[in-house]
């Protein structure tokens, strides 16, 4: 969206980055391991001791291996059973300091990852939350939960399992390296003639590595998108006989997936194997050299022994390295999305100099809210306009009526009027104020709006109520309820104001899911009534005993209504038809009809759908 040609000086747009899920990115960068354990400081304490314990297990295994040759090279070697006691008795010792520690180093590491996986998932949440409408209408639900669930869960195992047991296999390598070069330093010598070899071929498959790790994250957002989609419109798929057709298309995004993850599978299952052929070489190299330098008397077999343990915990993380390897990439890759999402900036925001929109209702005057739109020019789409040029005024307490075909723009005008969009042009002035120069929470908390999708969020119909003004009681609910007299209608429900709705209010009838709404709106006090075929889902009987709550909702509060029954338009204080995003006539309900153009052709073809009913 660009933003609004008189609103440069106090408003401030800012653009949303290019690529949010693109898949390309940066296999492994120090930038994002240092952005991810800043998410620790809160347990820094634990994470140093969690870092002391790593490094000290990293030295305590090569530490028993050496212990074991020793042992044989000594005591039993020497059928010293006084000495065997006590060096098995040590190195008994030895092993149960290194388990004791090794099970803080995994209560650590666990602690550590819920940590970071909490601060993670409450940034996430706080960063949609305060994004606009038009990033909501632009961005899948699947992309938004896959990045909270399998991204997020991706970075909990780079935390716990990747990065520590990384440190352990690596610290072991070089603690090993260390006691190999100091038992036989021409044996070590041959080991250090791999390392070249290991790291030319990670070299060669860590590329290919990285590019199937991301394809596979992205494919399964993919599929988190599609069925997300899929269990909402199961409606539309079911009535629309188009299972098959859905399920196709699952089908065809699980293949992607799965080929993605066979090729990372191949990949890894061509080059663990290279790594451990090359291991067993080596083996055999130092076999040969070991078994020569023993005849020659340069070392004994104590040594040999104890070298080659060494030398097993030398290749062994070799291949558990490679394995971390492919879940750091997968990490990393979640990682980059997680952050690019917690860093995405809303398109616009409120001006730095926006102020709250006053409530003359704390002094006694009107309770309406003055709105005006001037010259307003909108669009959804850059040079798709969708408003062109529309003025009108709503004076305190005046009901204003929307009417015209569907895509005439009216959801728009109800866009800009709440501030959840901005116009491209012109100027939306509430109580003299221009909307950008207002915050738009200080305009939703003198606000209600009831419209045609009646969303409710999992709860009883008491909580529901109660999001209009959280501070409120169950007579406060009751009253506004009885105001509307409704009150009866909600107490037969199973447990009353106590009925769970059930997810998006499906325990509910779309009548029932109205009445809430409508009730809801009437425990905010609002002084801007927005309804949006609100009376849609009501029957004719309950909306005739609403007509006069209707009535008492409205009274001294501006409303723009857009509405289809006639019950509804017919008592507004001016109506405006609409068509193709211009105002084409404006005028009471009489005045319209004895004109005899657009409105009363639509009033004609309401009538005939109101009889038909």
């Amino acid at each position: 969206m660009k933003p609004p040609a008189n609103s440069a000086p106090s408003l401030t747009i800012l653009q949303k980055p290019a690529g949010e899920d693109d898949a390309h990115a940066r296999p492994l960068e120090w930038g994002l391991i240092r952005r991810l354990f800043g998410y620790t400081r809160p347990l820094a304490a634990k994470r140093n001791w969690l870092i002391f314990l790593t490094l000290s297990r990293a030295v305590q295994l090569p530490m028993l291996a050496w212990a074991v040759g020793v042992i044989i090279a000594g005591p039993i070697a020497r059928a010293d059973h006084r000495a065997l006691l006590w060096a098995v008795a040590g190195y008994a010792l030895l092993a149960v300091v290194t388990e004791g520690m090794f099970h803080f180093r995994q209560r650590f590491a666990q602690e550590l990852g819920e940590t970071v996986v909490n601060r993670l998932r409450n940034e996430v949440f706080a960063c949609v939350q305060r994004q606009p409408m038009g990033f909501f209408h632009r961005t899948k639900l699947g992309r938004i939960i896959g990045r909270m669930t399998s991204d997020i869960e991706a970075l909990r195992a780079g935390i716990q399992d990747v990065f520590f047991v990384s440190i352990v296999q690596a610290g072991q390598m070089a603690a090993a390296a260390v006691m190999m070069a100091w038992t036989d330093w021409v044996m070590f010598l041959v080991v250090l003639a791999m390392a070249p070899i290991l790291w030319a071929i990670n070299r060669h498959f860590r590329v290919r590595l990285s590019h199937y790790s991301r394809a596979t994250q992205e494919s399964f957002s993919r599929i988190t998108a599609n069925l997300a989609e899929s269990v909402n419109g199961i409606r539309v798929t079911q009535g629309f006989v188009r299972e098959d057709v859905n399920a196709g298309l699952f089908r065809s995004l699980i293949a992607d997936h799965a080929r993605y993850n066979i090729s990372l599978a191949r990949t890894s299952a061509v080059l663990v194997p290279i790594l451990e052929l090359n291991t067993q070489f080596f083996i055999s190299a130092l076999l040969m050299l070991g078994g020569w330098r023993t005849f020659g008397g340069h070392m004994d077999v104590g040594d040999l022994i104890t070298f080659f343990f060494l030398a097993n915990l030398f290749f062994h993380p070799i291949q558990v390295l490679a394995n971390q390897y492919n879940h750091a990439l997968i990490s990393m890759a979640g990682a980059e999305r997680v952050f690019r999402l917690i860093d995405l900036k809303p398109e616009w925001t409120d001006a730095d100099d926006a102020v709250a929109l006053p409530d003359p209702r704390a002094d006694g005057e009107a309770r309406g809210l003055h709105v005006e739109f001037r010259d307003v020019g909108f669009s959804y789409v850059k040079d798709t306009p969708v408003l062109r040029g529309v003025s009108f005024e709503a004076k305190p307490g005046q009901t204003v009526a929307l009417v015209g075909h569907t895509g005439s723009g009216k959801s728009s005008i109800l866009n800009l009027v709440t501030k959840f969009y901005l116009p491209d042009s012109g100027a939306v002035r509430l109580d003299g104020h221009d909307v950008l120069a207002i915050t738009g929470h200080s305009l939703h908390r003198q606000m209600g709006m009831v419209t045609q999708q009646n969303f409710l969020f999992t709860g009883t119909v008491l909580e529901n109520i109660r999001m209009a003004r959280p501070e409120a009681t169950e007579d406060d609910v009751r009253a506004a309820a009885r105001a509307l007299d409704c009150l009866d209608l909600l107490e037969a429900l199973p447990d009353g104001l106590h009925t769970e709705v059930g997810e998006r209010g499906g325990g509910l009838s779309l009548g029932q899911r109205q009445l809430v709404c409508f009730t809801r709106a009437m425990l905010a006090d609002p002084r801007l009534v927005i309804l949006d075929e609100a009376t849609s889902s009501i029957d004719a009987l309950t909306e005739a005993r609403l007509q006069t709550a209707l009535a008492r909702l409205l009274k001294g509060r501006t409303s723009l209504v857009v509405a289809h029954r006639l019950s509804t338009i017919r008592h507004a204080d001016l109506v405006l038809v609409l068509d193709r995003g211009e105002i084409v006539e404006r005028g009471t309900h009489d005045e319209l009809i004895a004109l005899g153009g657009h409105y009363a052709e639509l009033h004609a073809q309401f009538a005939q759908a109101s009889n038909g009913d």
